[in-house]
């Protein structure tokens, strides 16, 4: 069961502990594999006013919708970011694409995460396939290096024929050639992600389709999911958290959109916290959603008031994450750490490949 920790810091005080988003998880109820389709998985509902859980299958979730609301997906596309190589000397090489540097346009370099049995310098070239190898640029911020690539043709079709899928770490096996489909949303397009935005993996089309007919406006934006998903927070006061950059893109059409429905009082249903995060990076104190490119190095926690987002639909997340902060400062710290005791007591599965919740 959950452990639920004592002594919660009301929202303005000066400190809020990492122990306070706690919880212990039977490593049986992380899910190893997607279920059997997209759609079979099960669904928690949070009514954050009247503090009412529902436990339903994710079939139900267009009964939480009403006509006119608006559902916001992130089309981001996972890249097969783990490039296996060597180095002249034979040594065995595994370089992990983060994040292509924009600030160069005329030839490919990543900010990238590398093993190897001894560090490697800047200089060392590392061949990867037959047509492509690497550079080791410099060290760049920590834990990152900067990598200069080589390839005849596309550099992304190259990394699509020789990457590995870059499943999360508590996902103890190899990625597989189903995993390319399934840790996939069924709307991503723009490559760039080294993590799923995993509250998509949910969706089918006929789902996309059924809410459409029912009168929700579907709406996409792109945030490339980073690094930043997986690494822990190492501070106990949770505000000295940096968070890493993630790129991310609002559509002129997407913010126009949003903005008339809220202006119309419509209800804004982020998909995922990636969505979640891009529309409050985007939107002004004010409160209007502005088009455009950027980084997002956006920290929500418990005492965030959100500007955008009137609904959220995720997945159940690791313990002291950042998205776990995120999701308490939606809808509480106390009520979800009950939903999530709740949850493991009914033996929901956890995390990307696990079940789904709706808080709204």
């Amino acid at each position: 069961m959950i452990f639920l920790f004592a002594g919660f810091y009301p929202f303005g005080t000066l400190l809020m502990r990492l122990t306070d988003f706690d919880f212990l998880l039977p490593e049986e109820l992380i899910a190893q594999q997607p279920a059997a389709r997209r759609d079979a998985s099960r669904l928690m509902c949070l009514e954050r006013q009247s503090g009412q859980v529902d436990c339903r299958r994710f079939g139900d979730l267009p009964t939480y919708f009403r006509r006119g609301d608006v559902l916001v997906l992130n089309d981001t596309r996972v890249i097969p970011a783990r490039l296996l190589g060597h180095k002249q000397t034979g040594g065995k090489v595994e370089i992990f694409l983060v994040r292509r540097d924009m600030q160069v346009t005329a030839a490919e370099e990543w900010f990238c995460l590398t093993k190897s049995s001894r560090p490697l310098r800047p200089g060392t070239e590392v061949q990867l396939s037959a047509g492509m190898h690497a550079e080791i640029l410099e060290e760049a911020e920590a834990p990152y290096r900067r990598v200069r690539f080589y390839c005849t043709g596309d550099f992304m079709q190259q990394v699509e024929e020789v990457g590995h899928l870059p499943l999360p770490p508590y996902i103890k096996r190899d990625d597989s050639r189903a995993d390319r489909a399934r840790y996939q949303t069924v709307f991503a397009r723009e490559k760039g992600a080294v993590a799923a935005p995993t509250a998509g993996l949910h969706f089918t089309e006929e789902m996309l389709q059924r809410l459409r007919d029912s009168g929700v406006e579907i709406l996409s934006l792109t945030l490339h999911v980073g690094l930043g998903t997986f690494i822990p927070v190492r501070v106990e006061d949770i505000r000295r958290h940096k968070m890493h950059a993630e790129l991310f893109s609002v559509p002129q059409a997407t913010a126009n959109r949003i903005n008339l429905a809220r202006k119309e009082g419509r209800r804004v249903f982020a998909l995922g916290t990636t969505s979640a995060r891009a529309l409050e990076t985007a939107t002004t104190e004010t409160g209007q959603l502005q088009a455009g490119s950027g980084e997002s190095k956006i920290f929500i926690y418990p005492g965030y008031r959100f500007k955008s987002v009137d609904a959220l639909i995720t997945n159940f997340h690791l313990p002291k994450s950042t998205l776990l902060m995120l999701v308490s400062a939606f809808a509480g710290r106390e009520f979800i750490l009950s939903a999530y005791q709740q949850a493991v007591a009914e033996r929901f599965r956890f995390f990307s490949y696990g079940d789904c919740m709706l808080i709204i």
